[in-house]
């Protein structure tokens, strides 16, 4: 029997208040049906995208048509996961993504057709004042154009999209449901079954046998699977290389870059600044061992607790008082729109019977935002509570601030705010802590992540641009070279005070980032970038304050890099990633002092 609650059985005030999306079913059923009359209105501007006026006429339909569509969408989809059992929003659910398609496809036509403009004519509408909110648009347009074929050739491109879907299908089925790992033995000697999931768990059992023994298992199925698996992820290498050749890029990392307009500098500035910090990885690896009390540190003891599991019981409402004094130095009105959001039902608090599991921060412009959680009473939940209210308050803020068009921010900036959030409330919890074994618990958790945020995905980031950089020269990607190039990387990135065991060579087999190339970065550059953000707002307050407001408040309204540069973090530059590593240096050695 289940011991979740139903979904009718959970206190109102732990629920979301959809009603300020639409105050009911017929609400959204009328909305729908607008909907589709303006969508019906799109094909009249089709072939004449030539003029101003005709240009502006369909980008205002274009931003009425998102934004409905987008409302649409998310209240159905809120409403799905916080009971996914529920028939009529399943079908509702299905109802908006259906439409969604249409949508898409009836606005295809526009990028392609004001593409095909002559450049002065384009310019020309750059530059036109009664353009002037779409200009930033057009701008990226025209950036497009450099990279953008004919119609022939990119209607060829469409139909190759989904063999160029295949090395990632491939890779999830062999990974998802083909291998089968073996059983193992736990602490008590009883066979039991090791899974994708289990794996971490067994990372982290204080028995050091069983982490042996389930990081050897794990190593040797992918061993068994590595030229399958080295065949499969040289060919999503391939496939990146013809779509960066076919469109004209100096390479597949800057082809991976462009989008969102980020300089090839950020990419390598971040590899040499954390090869420049390695030594600091390398002290904590010795510092795991000194606590650990083991000889040689091995790969498998990289996740084993270092503090015995201290318990520490907090409410959803000690939480929420944490959080709202953990970040007072944000100001009153940060301060202000965060007490809204909990105490005016932005939130669905609790587990029950079918909701989705997880954590995350949805909604649509025009509406406050909203938090799915399934709150625990530990410290783990109180971080997601303090780091999805980071993205709720970066899109409240960069919706009450500018126009739809504008307000969307990019993945790249997408991790900041949340991680500020989160470390703001680890300094206040540092601060505030008597309890050596406390601290030493904040400590652990906060190194913890410096160790897989900013220097594992880095090193996942290196070895891609390493396997890339040879394919590009015409080596090609054998299970051998990929699994040297692996364990060098980490051989470099551990340091002398750690065994790195042979089987590690084949931890490349199992990362699915791998197929969405050159993603991994962003999580260490979002770090980073939060770090030095809340190290600022320490040492300098409120100019610096005013800064990351600003931040907030920008969201889409220019590309990253410069919004983060206007708001004092240069991603350009090493300074935001060397102010990550001082802070990281403060909680080893504050561990140090712990432990002496």
């Amino acid at each position: 029997m289940s011991t979740l609650p139903k979904r009718s059985e959970i206190k109102e005030e732990n629920t979301w208040r959809l009603d300020d999306m639409f105050s009911d079913q017929p609400e959204w059923d009328q909305a729908y049906k607008n909907l589709k009359n303006l969508v019906s209105k799109v094909n009249q501007y089709e072939g004449k995208l030539n003029s101003a006026e005709n240009v502006k006429a369909i980008l205002t339909l274009e931003d009425e048509i998102s934004y409905n569509v987008e409302r649409l969408y998310v209240y159905a989809h809120l409403n799905h996961d916080q009971d996914t059992t529920n028939p009529t929003y399943q079908a509702l659910s299905q109802k908006a993504k259906k439409l969604n398609v249409e949508i898409s496809e009836a606005l295809s036509f526009i990028t392609p057709e004001i593409l095909s403009l002559p450049e002065q004519e384009l310019d020309a509408l750059i530059e036109n004042p009664e353009l002037a909110d779409y200009k930033f648009t057009l701008q990226e347009i025209k950036r497009e154009k450099a990279h953008v074929l004919t119609k022939v050739e990119e209607a060829l491109l469409a139909q190759v999209g989904n063999l160029s879907q295949a090395p990632q299908n491939i890779f999830g089925m062999i990974n998802n449901a083909d291998l089968k790992f073996p059983k193992i033995k736990d602490e008590h000697g009883n066979e039991v079954e090791l899974t994708h999931g289990s794996y971490i768990q067994f990372l982290e059992n204080p028995d050091r046998d069983v982490r042996r023994r389930a990081f050897k298992a794990v190593y040797e199925t992918y061993g068994k699977q590595k030229n399958t698996i080295a065949a499969t992820l040289s060919a999503n290498v391939n496939k990146n290389m013809f779509y960066s050749r076919v469109r004209k890029y100096p390479s597949v990392l800057e082809m991976s870059l462009y989008g969102d307009n980020i300089p090839k500098d950020v990419y390598s500035n971040l590899i040499d600044t954390i090869h420049e910090s390695l030594p600091l990885l390398h002290r904590y690896m010795k510092l795991r061992k000194k606590l650990l009390g083991v000889d040689e540190l091995h790969m498998y003891d990289l996740f084993a607790p270092l503090v015995e599991e201290y318990k520490w019981d907090i409410s959803y409402d000690e939480a929420k008082n944490i959080i709202l004094e953990g970040l007072k130095p944000l100001g009153d009105n940060y301060l202000k729109v965060l007490s809204d959001g909990f105490n005016n039902r932005w939130i669905d608090v609790y587990e029950n019977e079918g909701k989705r599991t997880g954590a995350y921060s949805w909604g649509a412009y025009g509406t406050h935002p909203f938090v799915l959680l399934n709150h625990k009473d530990n410290l783990n939940s109180m971080f997601t509570l303090a780091h999805e209210m980071g993205h709720a308050l970066h899109s409240y803020f960069s919706d009450e601030n500018l126009k739809y068009r504008d307000a969307q921010y990019t993945i790249f900036l997408a991790e900041v705010a949340s991680t500020t959030n989160e470390a703001l409330l680890m300094d206040y919890l540092l601060k505030h802590s008597s309890d050596p074994k406390q601290k030493l618990y904040l400590l652990t958790y906060y190194a913890d992540q410096f160790r897989t945020t900013v220097f594992r995905q880095t090193m996942f980031a290196e070895f891609e641009k390493l396997i890339h950089e040879r394919a590009e020269e015409g080596e090609s990607l054998t299970p051998q070279e990929l699994s040297s190039i692996y364990y060098d990387l980490n051989l470099k990135y551990h340091g002398k005070e750690m065994v790195v065991d042979q089987e590690i060579e084949m931890e490349w087999a199992r990362i699915p980032h791998f197929y969405t190339s050159f993603y991994v970065y962003k999580y260490a550059t979002g770090f980073s970038a939060a770090t030095s953000f809340s190290k600022q707002i320490l040492e300098e307050g409120q100019p610096a304050v005013d800064r990351y407001l600003s931040f907030l408040k920008s969201g889409g309204s220019d590309y990253s890099i410069n919004i983060l540069r206007k708001a004092g973090v240069d991603m350009s530059t090493p300074q935001p990633v060397r102010e990550a590593m001082s802070v990281f240096e403060n909680v080893i050695e504050q561990m140090e002092q712990l432990t002496k």
